[in-house]
């Protein structure tokens, strides 16, 4: 959500996206013994969701989310262009 909205810069998101394969991948290959849990591979494996983290954590913190039309209040909600197409709601 955080990647398609632009509320932080995509570098941010784009981390977590890549990272969180990798960890689960790293978790699995401990759980089957292909290496320790504490081990080089592990940590090279943690190191992207550990960057997410911190760095989400940061930027929330110092800048906060860019302002959108998605989340500015009592203002008419323009449909954002996110490359689908919808059709509008039946009432």
């Amino acid at each position: 959500m955080l990647y398609r909205t632009r509320l932080v810069p995509r570098i941010i998101p784009l981390l977590g996206l890549i990272g969180a394969p990798m960890l689960a991948a790293s978790s699995l290959a401990t759980f089957f013994g292909a290496f320790g849990q504490v081990s080089p591979v592990a940590m090279v494996a943690a190191l992207p969701i550990a960057t997410w983290e911190l760095s989400l954590g940061v930027w929330l913190v110092v800048k906060g989310f860019t302002t959108s039309p998605v989340a500015a209040p009592g203002e008419p909600r323009p449909e954002l262009d996110l490359g689908e197409t919808r059709e509008p709601a039946l009432l």
